[in-house]
């Protein structure tokens, strides 16, 4: 199994958010790479190469990140033998890709013909979510059928799911659909699908179908990688393993929660998403 970190985004809300902050106290962050950030004792996406090199869920760490980034994730990987980075060689938001096409560009260049773990670089989980747990949710998957997919899920609130995918699942757990930031009133379910998906090596050709279905869309319907996940649903069987909760950094309020968290909440470092 190989894993692809979705590290090619350009920060915009958050770097907004450090500009704007009168009292200087996160200027540190400014022009950073949000996988790059520190979270508690090492940079947020640290916190996944430790993880997925302790649980042995994974031969190579494929990043995706951008020209703007490039080289400072190429200093960061120099401590990881197992970590290769990839530039999509965009240098502004605007010519941004893509989060689907970013992965297809990674299991191109990387000829990739393995399943994969897909990761929002900007994503971590609560101490329940256990990189072992899900390896064995979907070793059972595939010894159904090689073509099963994985997704998480957790239970966010009514409020929130205007900010969210939304899952609606059957009673053994397989998706039915996602709905994109729909309405409390548009479905009953309150799954929320974070940015981690375990895509079966039969899945992966279905990344160049989308990507020509929506070749003329807007950049829009294609970034966010939950585009392709609500595209592959009645298409292929995926389906949803539970967890209690993500932190998901997209701003600079979610950023100190998060790092705050790490810094005074986390019970055992070692262990943490193992």
């Amino acid at each position: 199994m190989r894993a692809v970190i979705l590290a090619a985004g350009y920060g915009t809300r958050l770097q907004r958010d450090v500009e704007l902050d009168a009292s200087g106290q996160f200027s540190h962050l400014s022009g950073r790479a949000k996988p790059l950030l520190p979270v508690g004792h090492c940079a947020l996406i640290s916190h996944w190469v430790h993880a997925l090199s302790a649980s042995g869920c994974v031969e190579h760490i494929y990043v995706v990140t951008n020209s703007v980034f490039h080289a400072a994730f190429e200093e960061w990987a120099a401590g990881f033998s197992m970590v290769h980075i990839l530039n999509d060689q965009t240098r502004s938001n605007d010519e941004r890709l893509g989060a689907v096409a970013c992965l297809q560009l990674a299991v191109k260049h990387f000829e990739i013909e393995d399943d994969v773990i897909v990761i929002g670089g900007d994503t971590l989980f609560r101490e329940d979510f256990s990189l072992g747990r899900v390896k064995e949710r979907f070793c059972e998957l595939q010894s159904l059928s090689e073509a099963n997919c994985l997704l998480l899920s957790y239970q966010c609130k009514d409020e929130e799911t205007h900010k969210y995918g939304i899952l609606e699942v059957d009673e053994d757990l397989r998706a039915i659909c996602m709905k994109e930031k729909p309405l409390p009133t548009d479905t009953a379910s309150r799954r929320a699908c974070p940015c981690f998906y375990v895509f079966s090596k039969r899945s992966l050709p279905q990344l160049d179908t989308f990507l020509e279905e929506m070749r003329e869309a807007p950049i829009e319907r294609k970034d966010a990688p939950g585009n392709f996940v609500s595209w592959l649903i009645p298409r292929q069987p995926v389906y949803v393993q539970e967890i209690c909760g993500r932190f998901d950094v997209g701003n600079l309020a979610s950023y100190v929660e998060c790092d705050q968290y790490f810094r005074a909440k986390l019970q055992d470092v070692t262990s943490y998403m193992v």
